[in-house]
């Protein structure tokens, strides 16, 4: 499951662009008339889209919390409703958030960059959703790993989140091995930091 849905209107195009460029070159460092080149349309022609840069801003951060923490709570009661034992339903989750990982790096670099550019109210708005996205994690990853500490739960989990949202990181897309190759080694990566963090092997009860 991908947590970005196709560009199927302008609004979508425009916003995919928009986080490109605020990750290549920083928000200051982009105009709305280079944005809308990206797009085709002039840039006063994204006033009819969005009131200006801090409003595609937010909506890129606040967006995608809001899809991460949806599409999780969705993996999270498709599983349940399937009979999937808690290390599958974890097992989701990374494969969750590395689809995340992999398929929207923009919008990782935007956040660690601009996030503190939002206003007030959606920053809060942000932070939020993520904390909701941690918590679900903790919930499962405590029923893998019944006799981890909630405290040493959540700490693992914000590690692995650290440890996916690195693919920013790893250089441009083409330089990496393919992305089967790559969601595969960070999996094994993830459930191998849950894994140390319970004792264990890595593997997980039941995987």
């Amino acid at each position: 499951m991908s947590t970005q849905a196709p560009a199927t209107t302008r609004r979508d195009q425009i916003l995919r662009e928009a986080a490109r460029l605020f990750a290549e070159r920083g928000f200051h460092g982009v105009g709305v008339d280079e944005i809308g080149a990206a797009v085709g349309i002039s840039g006063p022609g994204l006033y009819r889209h969005f009131a200006g840069k801090d409003a595609m801003l937010a909506e890129l951060l606040v967006g995608i919390s809001g899809r991460l923490l949806a599409g999780g709570k969705r993996r999270v009661a498709d599983a349940g409703a399937a009979g999937h034992s808690p290390a599958a339903v974890l097992d989701s989750l990374i494969e969750g958030h590395i689809d995340f990982a992999l398929d929207d790096r923009p919008l990782i670099t935007l956040h660690d960059r601009e996030l503190d550019r939002l206003r007030d109210s959606d920053r809060k708005l942000v932070r939020q959703l993520q904390r909701q996205y941690v918590e679900l994690w903790v919930e499962v990853v405590r029923e893998v790993y019944p006799d981890l500490a909630e405290n040493v739960a959540r700490a693992a989990v914000h590690a692995v989140f650290g440890l996916l949202n690195s693919t920013p990181h790893l250089g441009r897309p083409d330089a990496l091995p393919a992305r089967e190759s790559t969601a595969t080694l960070l999996h094994r990566l993830a459930l191998g930091a849950f894994g140390a963090a319970s004792g264990t092997d890595g593997a997980g009860p039941g995987c």
